[in-house]
C-alpha cells in the first residue's frame, strides 16, 4: 500500500490550504495545527507533512513554534518545509523536532549548500522538493519559475545521493482535480529506485488507489481531508488492511 502522508500548511500559526499556491486564495481550517495533528495520530497515521507558508514567502522559517508544538504533542514522524534557506534555518527545524526537512529553492539557487546539508545530515533526513509548473522547477513559495527542467534537476541530485523527492504539480495543488499521474509515472520510469512522494490534486480515495496502482511509493494530501472528500477513518482502515 502507498504510504499516506496528511499535510498541514501554516499561515499566521493557523492550518490553511491554498489553491495553486496562490496566497490570495487561502482557506483557514483550524486555529490549532497541533490539534489537527493529534487527530491524524489518533486515526493511526504515522507521518505528517508540515509546510511553513509564511516561511516560504519570507525566505526564512517563521512558524517553528508551531512545528515544536506538533512534535511535542504527538509522536508523528514530521517532515517540515518552507523557508529553509540557511544553516540556522535547518538547525532550527531539526531542533523543533522535524525528523526530515523538505528543501527546494536552495537546491536551485545554492546547490553547494544543499549538497553540504545532504552530506552533513544524511539522505534519510533530506527530502528534495521539486515543485513543477509547466515543466520547470518553481522556487520561493512558487512565486518564481526557474530555468531548471524536472528530470535533469532530479538526475543531478540523485547522482549526489538524494533518495527522497516530494514532487508537486502546482497547477493541480489545492484544486481537487486529480493528481498528475502521468508526471509521476514519468519520474518513476526514469528513476525506479526513487522514493517519490506525490503531491497535488488528490480528491478521493480512488485517486490514492490510482497512485498506488501506478507504483508511486508515497502521497501527500491535504485539501481533500479538510473539505470532507476523503473519509479518514475509511482511509486509515484501507491502509491497515492492505
Amino acid at each position: 500500500m502507498i504510504e499516506l502522508v496528511p499535510a498541514i500548511d501554516i499561515i499566521d500559526g493557523q492550518c490553511v490550504r491554498l489553491t495553486k499556491g496562490d496566497y490570495a486564495q487561502k482557506t483557514v481550517y483550524s486555529a490549532s495545527p497541533a490539534a489537527v495533528a493529534k487527530e491524524f495520530e489518533a486515526l493511526g497515521f504515522k507521518r505528517l507533512h508540515v509546510v511553513d507558508l509564511d516561511g516560504a514567502r519570507s525566505k526564512h522559517i517563521v512558524n517553528d513554534a508551531v512545528l515544536k508544538a506538533i512534535t511535542t504533542e504527538t509522536s508523528l514522524i514530521v517532515d517540515f518545509g518552507g523557508g529553509i534557506k540557511t544553516d540556522e534555518d535547518i538547525e532550527k527545524a531539526f531542533a523543533s523536532g522535524a525528523a526530515m526537512v523538505t528543501v527546494g529553492s536552495i537546491a536551485v539557487t545554492r546547490p553547494d549548500l544543499f549538497i553540504g546539508w545532504l552530506s552533513r545530515y544524511g539522505a534519510e533526513r533530506m527530502i528534495l522538493g521539486a515543485d513543477v509548473r509547466q515543466g520547470k522547477i518553481s522556487i520561493n513559495g512558487w512565486k518564481e519559475d526557474s530555468t531548471e527542467d524536472l528530470l535533469p534537476f532530479l538526475s543531478r541530485y540523485i547522482d549526489a545521493g538524494v533518495r527522497n523527492v516530494l514532487c508537486t504539480e502546482i497547477s493541480k495543488d489545492g484544486t481537487l482535480a486529480g493528481p498528475a499521474l502521468q508526471l509521476y509515472r514519468t519520474v518513476i520510469d526514469a528513476y525506479p529506485g526513487l522514493h517519490l512522494i506525490a503531491s497535488g490534486g488528490v480528491s478521493s480515495i480512488d485517486d490514492i488507489r490510482a497512485l498506488d496502482e501506478a507504483g508511486i511509493p508515497s502521497v501527500v494530501f491535504g485539501k481533500a481531508i479538510y473539505e470532507g472528500r476523503i473519509n479518514l477513518k475509511e482511509l486509515s482502515c484501507l491502509s491497515q488492511k492492505e
